[in-house]
């Protein structure tokens, strides 16, 4: 198998954003103890945090009796309901906060970013629970369009959520996944071609599934991974993003190709030469810039029902 040239794929703005992540949160953090991780990603997204733009307004509450943070805007059409990613081990509401200000910002939409548990002191379903109880009373709070979003693992959960949503509510207009993590086959694709990519690696991925479970882990199960379902009927418009220089790229596109089969509607970007966690480099690197505007794009159309503005 031919190794990728990442010195060719990746342009210096990001090489840029890779350096700095790495004086932060280090790339053998995995080997660390649970407190520093966290502790170390909390420094990085404090190092990284981009503020509060103007107009937007934010508060703490509780929904579903987990706590959350609400993002407010002059206009509120519709409401995001937004699953921080960090593996299912790190991030909670200060992780994202600068992001999902700025989904706000941008859509007008109120956004509700979820503080669930995280492994390994809450394993699997514990995270996905909390999700599952923020979003259906975030829905009965705020009657109108509700939209889900969410990064890495987060992407993952909210993909969850929409899979139950299906039977038992609520109404989803549509679901906005940033380079996620699904259960796809590990021993595949871009699993093996990007196992070693900067930002995160095969065996980190393997790492981060192993602890969010208690034992082996979970099979047919698509509350902990979409892709494990067997039905993909019936699914919000979904929107998805992935890093090419990622080992979860081929997640996105095969949930995409799972959901066009069901007869669903979904749109995949493949990022030319972004890494995984990008987000925090929409500032600083212009291809992650260009990513960002599109996912604020896909969140506002999902948003208002224009759907065919994400083709």
């Amino acid at each position: 198998m031919t190794r990728p040239d990442y010195q060719s794929l990746i342009d210096a703005p990001t090489w840029e954003f890779i350096r700095r992540t790495d004086e932060y949160y280090p790339p053998d953090a995995a080997k660390m103890t649970i407190a520093d991780q966290r502790a170390v990603y909390d420094r990085l997204c404090r190092a990284f945090h981009n503020g509060t733009p103007p107009g937007v307004a934010a508060h703490d509450q509780q929904l579903g009796g987990v706590p959350v943070r609400c993002y407010q805007a002059s206009a509120m059409p519709a409401t995001v309901v937004y699953f921080h990613g960090g593996g299912f081990v790190v991030g909670g509401l200060d992780s994202h906060d600068d992001v999902c200000a700025e989904i706000c910002a941008a859509t007008g939409f109120r956004v509700i970013s979820v503080d669930y548990r995280l492994a390994p002191e809450h394993p699997h379903p514990a995270a996905y629970d909390d999700c599952l109880a923020a979003t259906r009373e975030a829905a009965t709070r705020h009657p109108g369009p509700l939209v889900l979003a969410g990064d890495s693992a987060g992407a993952a959960l909210a993909a969850s959520v929409c899979h139950t949503a299906r039977a038992g509510g609520p109404a989803i207009a549509g679901q906005v996944l940033i380079y996620p993590g699904l259960g796809g086959d590990p021993d595949q694709g871009s699993y093996l071609t990007h196992a070693n990519a900067p930002m995160l690696t095969r065996a980190d991925v393997l790492y981060y599934a192993a602890i969010r479970h208690v034992g082996p882990e979970p099979r047919a199960d698509p509350t902990a991974c979409a892709l494990q379902d067997t039905d993909f009927s019936h699914l919000p418009p979904t929107a998805i993003f992935s890093a090419e220089c990622d080992p979860l790229a081929d997640d996105g596109r095969t949930y995409r190709d799972r959901i066009l089969a069901a007869g669903g509607r979904a749109h995949w970007q493949l990022e030319p030469g972004l890494v995984h966690g990008y987000l925090r480099a929409r500032t600083t690197v212009p291809r992650a810039s260009a990513s960002f505007t599109r996912i604020t794009a896909a969140i506002e159309a999902l948003g208002r029902g224009t759907w065919p503005a994400l083709a």
